[in-house]
């Protein structure tokens, strides 16, 4: 960590490459820390679980004035401003009625259906990579596949997969916890081709409807409702980079804990029943979101501190996921046996819990499941390079052998 007299900078590389000891020092010293660049940050894993399910907000619009709300009226210009309609970003009842309607399509028989598809996709990577024998862990599998399985289930076109792909790589940083003027010039312009690109999408879809998410969102109806084009669009771009950005993180992430942990690895393959509760514990011991964020409607009093209305409130997920008050003092290792991994708050809680948790589920168990049993001399081929975010926090490249 760099000398700036913070307890922890979001800005600073050594904590976006490693985090872990940042969270055990904020636990330690100062666990409801009122940060400086004006955010709250809660790090304990009662206190983050509270704040999950508290009466919260999620509307930047009741925060009072300051750091945070100059940076989120800095990113609310031009055609983007529509992604501030994304259920992620409304209360009830917009966010129960919104929900409903997207929900239909991530049923536990909706996501079950998609397994063969999953399966199909992950063995064509495997085969890729048997062939070069020395590849990108992120490039041939981890990418591709929640990118594949999304864009196919909301029937995008191939010919704008590529451009999607860069501009909601851009976006998902405004999700950090700090972004400076030049970043959010950067997601402002990201934000309004997104949206463009989805409405024309839309345009097509409704003269040549398909048999897809996108289709059906634009027919969802429920109790009368239907979402309107700003909020159809809304939820395209959230299901569309939520869809992928997170679970190639779980993956990544995943696989390259199993890779540097040679004794898991080895009960995963002593023990394959075990697939379901390890990806539970890569979930937890590095999640592919670190951070969910709430906003004050009146003062909330957490442990002996008081929390003002109109503050910005950063619910440390990583930091809870290691709270070794609540996971015991081998909270920092990796262990995929782990009773009680599927206690972990990778997935938020309350009404924001995520939409998409089964199928990142899914995703994950069958590609490392596979992974893992193709590939007997699987190995990491070099370092692995981090992908230089706090939040979505993940692995732009991992280089494996399998030969």
């Amino acid at each position: 960590m760099t000398d700036t007299g913070l307890l922890f900078d979001p800005l600073d590389p050594a904590y976006i490459a490693d985090p872990y000891p940042a969270y055990q020092r904020v636990r330690t010293v100062d666990p409801i820390h009122e940060h400086p660049y004006g955010f709250w940050f809660v790090s304990g894993y009662d206190d983050v679980s509270a704040i999950l399910r508290a009466a919260m907000s999620v509307n930047d619009r009741l925060l009072e004035d300051g750091l945070v709300r100059q940076q989120f009226d800095d990113l609310d210009e031009g055609d983007g401003r529509v992604l501030a309609l994304t259920m992620l970003d409304r209360d009830p009842p917009d966010h129960t009625r919104l929900r409903s309607l997207v929900s239909k399509a991530f049923t536990p028989r909706k996501i079950a259906e998609l397994e063969p598809e999953i399966v199909t996709l992950v063995d064509q990577a495997l085969d890729r990579m048997a062939e070069a024998g020395r590849t990108d862990l992120v490039e041939t599998l981890a990418f591709p596949l929640p990118f594949e399985v999304i864009s196919a289930m909301l029937g995008m076109p191939s010919t704008d997969r590529d451009r999607v792909r860069d501009l909601s790589g851009t976006l998902v940083l405004s999700l950090e916890a700090a972004t400076d003027a030049e970043t959010a010039k950067l997601i402002t312009a990201a934000s309004t081709e997104l949206v463009g690109l989805v409405r024309q999408l839309i345009e097509r879809k409704r003269a040549e409807p398909g048999d897809d998410l996108l289709t059906a969102l634009i027919a969802a109806e429920s109790d009368g409702d239907r979402l309107t084009d700003d909020e159809l669009i809304a939820q395209v771009v959230l299901l569309y980079v939520a869809g992928h950005e997170t679970t190639v993180n779980l993956i990544a992430n995943g696989v390259t804990a199993l890779l540097r942990h040679p004794d898991q690895l080895a009960l995963l393959r002593e023990r394959p029943e075990l697939t379901a509760n390890a990806v539970e514990e890569m979930l937890r011991y590095d999640s592919p979101v670190q951070m969910s964020r709430r906003i004050t409607v009146e003062p909330y009093q957490v442990g002996d501190r008081v929390i003002p209305k109109g503050a910005f409130v950063l619910a440390a997920l990583g930091s809870a996921n290691h709270d070794e008050r609540y996971w015991g003092a081998d909270a920092g290792e990796f262990r995929i046996d782990r009773e009680n991994a599927r206690h972990h708050v990778s997935f938020g809680a309350g009404h924001h819990h995520c939409l998409g948790a089964a199928l990142a589920r899914l995703e994950g168990k069958i590609a490392i499941e596979r992974l893992v049993s193709r590939f007997p001399r699987l190995a990491l081929a070099g370092e692995p390079t981090g992908n230089g975010r706090s939040n979505l926090r993940g692995l732009a490249s991992v280089p494996i052998s399998v030969g």
